[in-house]
């Protein structure tokens, strides 16, 4: 399925009850809060295919395990949604042009849950 934006988005909004969030990937669809800058959309088709890698399903349960293992170890959200392994591979790779194209699949797997959750 081909990815979708959907730019001047209520959902983001909608979805900030714990952190405040500019775009949020729901497997091909990005949704932003207003348009997107190049560093937001390439932290959001990294999302897209973690997404794939996983079959939506499974990038969604894992997603919610990291961030309940995260609540648990730093007893905040934005703690909890930094330490997201998923995360912290989309915050490497957004600003780097090529990551995308030279990805490898299940590269997420090389970050740890228990990373600091403050870095980067």
């Amino acid at each position: 399925m081909k990815t979708r934006v959907i730019q001047n988005s209520r959902i983001p909004k909608l979805l900030s009850w714990f952190i405040p969030i500019k775009a949020i990937t729901i497997g091909p669809f990005i949704f932003v809060d207003g348009e997107p800058s190049e560093t937001l959309l390439s932290h959001e088709m990294i999302h897209v295919q973690q997404y794939k890698e996983l079959w939506y399903v499974g990038f969604l349960f894992l997603y919610l395990m990291d961030w309940v293992h995260g609540l648990l170890v730093y007893r905040n959200f934005r703690e909890a949604y930094r330490a997201i392994r998923f995360e912290q591979e989309a915050r490497y790779g957004e600003k780097d042009s090529g990551y995308l194209s030279a990805r490898q699949r299940f590269a997420w797997k090389s970050f740890s849950v228990r990373a600091e959750a403050t870095d980067g």
